[in-house]
């Protein structure tokens, strides 16, 4: 039994600190009684707490300042007695262990910045989530999990099977653009269950899928075999989806992208290079091109010496669900500006969540919508242009840094 709750002897005297007179097994009775109902989730969820922490112990320790301490079970009932809902246990085994941070920056659940638009996502404590559970039609019986203080983007859990939605399933909130009615919002599947979220999430941290980035977890994914090498020079890329500035009504699919450069430490000097354009061909899922090519990259011509890397992040957006983008950087020696030659960018695909369709949607008429399918992928050079062009709204957060 003592090893479904993770919990060996010495844990359980730092935790309990009980008396030298009471038998141990008085202890783990009492210890069993508080707990015993997690049974099935505590060896979990605790390794994936202490997993974390000893994580971020090491490269983000402010942020491990910000977490809570567990709270008690009359806590989690009494949430349950004001929200008129059942948590599940997942979720109470958790909130056991840490009540989520502070409202702080960094968020524990993740990062995202552009030139223009940053988010960073709490773990919001039980109180906070209190103050946001949603009875309103669209959302009804919905928890905030997180919560972005620069953009308002909250990652709700449905309580109950209404709406379209499954129980204690987890996600992004998609207000559908097109209708009428305020009460339509798609979904953004974030995960199946309590458990299945949070432990996905930290696998993906503690294994360096996700990278630290300035103290920070950004929601970047790397495919390994995304990475191509021309001569002495890598290029490797790293994507992500961003909820907040995508729709499914319209069809808009926002995804972000960070690039490395890196010549060789054991290049010759004279390999010594500027980047001077890039060229750019851009698929979607209905096999639309797009080419883009245009001067440097974000503004800028790097200068690429051995052992020297320049990253650098960008956008692009899609009317279908995935794409891909790959092609080429042209350079030039810095001791022959006659030397001119390209450098390979490997394909790199963006696939959007798993999303739901608002159950009002389909229950209304489809002459209640318009219908705008027009493609509107583009380079990231271009993105602010084209979004007052397709009349999307601007990110309410402001990003303070370039990264």
């Amino acid at each position: 039994m003592l090893e479904y709750l993770n919990v060996n002897h010495l844990d359980y005297k730092r935790s309990k600190r009980t008396p030298r007179s009471r038998s141990w097994k008085a202890s783990f009775k009492e210890y069993y009684l508080d707990l015993g109902r997690y049974i099935q989730h505590y060896a979990t969820l605790k390794k994936a707490w202490n997993d974390l922490e000893t994580y971020l112990g090491q490269r983000c320790p402010r942020m491990i300042s910000s977490l809570k301490d567990g709270v008690q079970e009359e806590d989690l009932n009494a949430m349950e007695d004001q929200i008129s809902c059942k948590l599940p246990d997942d979720y109470r085994c958790s909130f056991r262990i840490h009540n989520g941070q502070k409202l702080v920056v960094p968020g524990l659940m993740g990062s995202m910045a552009l030139s223009n638009h940053y988010r960073s996502e709490d773990l919001l404590d039980i109180d906070t989530a209190l103050g946001g559970f949603q009875q309103r039609m669209g959302l009804k019986h919905c928890l905030p999990l997180t919560f972005c203080i620069h953009t308002g983007l909250s990652q709700y859990m449905a309580l109950e099977s209404v709406e379209g939605r499954t129980q204690y399933e987890i996600f992004y909130q998609c207000p559908d653009q097109m209708a009428r009615n305020p009460s339509a919002i798609d979904m953004f599947i974030a995960g199946t269950s309590f458990s299945d979220w949070f432990t996905t999430y930290v696998n993906n941290v503690v294994t360096g899928g996700y990278p630290i980035i300035r103290d920070q977890i950004f929601r970047y994914v790397h495919d390994k075999e995304c990475v191509a090498t021309t001569g002495d020079i890598t290029v490797s890329v790293s994507t992500s989806f961003l909820p907040e500035l995508s729709s499914v009504h319209p069809p808009h699919y926002f995804f972000t992208y960070r690039i490395r450069i890196e010549m060789s430490k054991n290049a010759f000097p004279e390999k010594a290079c500027q980047l001077d354009s890039r060229y750019w061909r851009i698929m979607n899922a209905k096999g639309d091109v797009e080419e883009v090519q245009g001067p440097g990259v974000v503004g800028e011509f790097p200068k690429i010496t051995p052992g020297k890397v320049y990253e650098y992040t960008s956008c692009t957006t899609f009317s279908t669900t995935s794409g891909y983008m790959e092609g080429y950087y042209t350079f030039h020696r810095l001791n022959n500006k006659d030397e001119v030659f390209n450098i390979t960018i490997p394909r790199f695909h963006m696939v959007c969540p798993v999303f739901k369709v608002s159950t009002v949607r389909m229950e209304t008429s489809q002459n209640e919508y318009g219908l705008n399918e027009d493609e509107d992928s583009t380079d990231t050079d271009e993105y602010e242009e084209r979004r007052i062009v397709l009349d999307i709204p601007p990110s309410t957060g402001r990003c303070p840094r370039h990264i």
